[in-house]
C-alpha cells in the first residue's frame, strides 16, 4: 500500500510528503493544499500568512542560543505537474497520488508523483514541527503556480519576510548546489480555421502517437527525447502530400513546461489510398523507432480506423499549421560557452490543441541570457506568422544571475565536505526556479537551490531516489546548524 513510505527514513520528511500526495494540488488548483498549509501551521502555533495570489508563509522563531543567527527562508512549492499515463483513470483535482516503492526508488502509479516540489515542501513542514532541531529564525514560504506561470514569486510582495537566506530546495540531483538559472517566456500561436464539409467516398482515422517518456522539458531538453507533437506533424505533413490527408482535429501535449508524450489526430484520405495511407504509418512508425531506439524504445504510431468527422480544417490552415510547426526551432538552441556540457538556449513546442475554429500551439523557450531568450522567441514568433498565425508573448521570467561569492555556498561547500567527505558541484540549471523572481523583490536575498535526486520530472515516470532523501535532510540539518551570525 502507498502508505508504507511512512516507515521510510527519515520519517519526518516522508510523512509529510505522503500527507502531500493525498491532496489534490495541481497548477491553478491549489486552494485545498493552501488551506492545508495554513491550518497546519496555526494548529502547530506558528504565525501563519497567506498572501493575496495564495502564498503561504509560516514563521518559527529560533532556538534557544541561536538566536544571533542570520534569517533562513526554506522555499518550495505548493503546486505540482499533472501528467498521467492515457490508459490511468485519474482526476487531478480529485484524486489523491497512488504513492508506492519500486526498489531503491518512491514512484506513483501511472501518474506524476509531485516530489516536484513536495520534497521541498515537507522538508520544511519537517524542520518547524521539531522541537530538537538548532537553528536560527525560520520562514517558509510555499509559493502557488511554479509550474505554469511563477504567479506565486511574481506577485509576492516585498515586506512580507524578515531573513536574508533563501535555500531553494527545488532542484533535483543530491551533492549539487545550483547558484544560477535558465529565464523563460511563452509563444503562444493562433491560428483561425474554417470548416469545410466532408462528402463521400472518404476514409477516416485516429493518428495516435505514443510510449514516449516525455519529461521536463528544461532538465532533459538535451537527451534528444522524442516530442510527439512533432512526430505526429511530420506524419500528417507528409501524408497530407502522398495521400490527400485532411486534419479534422487534434490534440497534442498537454502542459508548457513538459515534452509532449502523447499527440492525437482525427483525419480523412480518399478511400482509394487507404492501403497505401496504412502502409506509409507502418514503415514510419518503424523508422521513428529506429530514430528513437536509445531515449524512446517504446514509441508507437498507430491510425485506428475512426467515425467519419462532419468537417475538416480549411486547405490553407491545415498548410499553414503543418509547416509552421515543422519549421519551429524546438530542443538544445545553444550551449554555454563556457560550459560545454550546459544547455544555455532551448524551446519546447509543447501543444497544439484544435476546438471551435481556433488551433493553440504553445511553445516555451528558456535561456540563462535573456537577450537570446527574446531572439530565439521573436524567431519562433516570425516562424508561425510567415505560415498565416495570430502570435503573442506571455509569462516572460528572468534568469538567476550566479553569485560566485555568495556567503551562503561557501558555508554550505564546507558543511556538505565535512559532511560527506567531497565537494558538491557548484552548478546552473537550465530550468525556471523561482529564485530569479523572487530575487529581484527581495534584493537582499543570498540565495542557492539543492535538493534530493528526483528522476523524470514532469512525466508518469516521475521518482524520487530513497537513499538521495535521507542525505538531503542531514545536509539541511547541518546548514542549519552552521548559518552565519548577523
Amino acid at each position: 500500500m502507498s502508505n508504507k513510505i511512512l516507515n521510510l527514513e527519515p520519517k519526518a520528511i516522508w510523512k509529510h510528503f505522503y500527507s502531500l500526495t493525498q491532496i489534490p494540488r495541481p497548477s491553478k488548483k491549489e486552494g485545498e493544499i493552501i488551506e492545508f498549509m495554513k491550518k497546519w501551521g496555526e494548529d502547530h502555533g506558528f504565525e501563519t500568512i497567506v498572501d493575496e495570489i495564495g502564498n503561504v508563509i509560516i514563521k518559527k522563531p529560533a532556538t534557544p542560543g541561536m538566536e544571533n543567527r542570520q534569517g533562513v527562508i526554506l522555499q518550495g512549492h505548493l503546486d505540482m505537474v499533472p501528467q498521467k499515463n492515457s490508459e490511468i483513470d485519474h482526476d487531478f483535482e480529485k484524486d489523491p497520488i497512488d504513492v508506492y516503492i519500486d526498489g531503491e526508488w518512491v514512484t506513483a502509479k501511472g501518474t506524476t508523483l509531485g516530489a516536484d516540489n513536495g520534497m521541498g515542501v515537507a522538508a520544511a513542514m519537517a524542520v518547524l514541527e521539531s522541537d530538537s532541531i538548532p537553528h536560527g529564525p525560520i520562514e517558509a514560504l510555499c509559493t502557488v503556480d511554479e509550474e505554469t506561470g511563477m504567479t506565486g514569486a511574481v506577485n509576492l510582495k516585498p515586506g512580507l519576510l524578515d531573513g536574508n537566506i533563501l535555500i531553494n530546495m527545488d532542484s533535483e540531483d543530491e551533492g549539487e548546489l545550483y547558484i544560477g538559472c535558465a529565464g523563460g517566456v511563452d509563444t503562444n500561436v493562433k491560428y483561425k480555421y474554417t470548416e469545410e464539409h466532408v462528402s463521400g467516398g472518404i476514409a477516416a482515422f485516429k493518428i495516435i502517437v505514443k510510449g514516449l517518456k516525455g519529461g521536463h522539458s528544461g532538465l532533459d531538453i538535451h537527451l534528444g527525447k522524442g516530442n510527439a507533437c512533432l512526430i505526429l506533424n511530420k506524419v500528417m505533413l507528409n501524408a497530407s502530400d502522398k495521400f490527400g490527408l485532411r486534419l479534422a482535429h487534434i490534440d497534442a501535449g498537454s502542459l508548457r513546461n513538459a515534452i509532449p508524450r502523447e499527440a492525437f489526430a482525427t483525419v480523412v484520405l480518399p478511400k482509394e489510398n487507404e492501403e497505401l495511407f496504412l502502409s506509409y504509418i507502418g514503415e514510419t512508425e518503424k523508422n521513428e523507432k529506429e530514430t528513437y531506439k536509445d531515449i524512446d524504445p517504446d514509441l508507437a504510431i498507430v491510425a485506428e480506423k475512426a467515425d467519419l468527422p462532419a468537417n475538416v480544417i480549411d486547405k490553407e490552415t491545415q498548410s499553414g499549421l503543418f509547416n509552421g510547426v515543422a519549421n519551429c526551432p524546438n530542443g538544445v538552441i545553444e550551449w554555454d560557452k563556457n560550459m560545454p556540457d550546459v544547455v544555455e538556449t532551448s524551446s519546447n513546442l509543447a501543444i497544439i490543441k484544435s476546438d471551435n475554429g481556433t488551433i493553440n500551439i504553445s511553445v516555451l523557450t528558456r535561456s540563462a541570457v535573456d537577450d537570446e531568450r527574446d531572439r530565439v522567441a521573436k524567431k519562433i514568433a516570425d516562424n508561425f506568422k510567415a505560415y498565416g498565425a495570430e502570435v503573442t508573448h506571455s509569462g516572460a521570467y528572468p534568469g538567476w544571475k550566479p553569485n560566485v561569492d555568495s556567503a551562503i555556498l561557501e558555508t554550505m561547500k564546507e558543511v556538505y565536505n565535512n559532511k560527506f567527505g567531497k565537494v558538491p558541484e557548484v552548478k546552473v540549471i537550465h530550468a525556471g526556479l523561482e529564485c530569479g523572481i523572487l530575487g529581484a523583490t527581495y534584493t537582499n536575498w543570498d540565495m542557492i537551490s539543492f535538493g534530493p535526486t528526483i528522476r523524470f520530472p514532469h512525466s508518469p515516470d516521475e521518482k524520487v531516489n530513497i537513499e538521495t532523501v535521507k542525505k538531503f535532510w542531514e545536509f539541511l540539518l547541518e546548514i542549519l546548524k552552521n548559518v552565519p551570525e548577523k
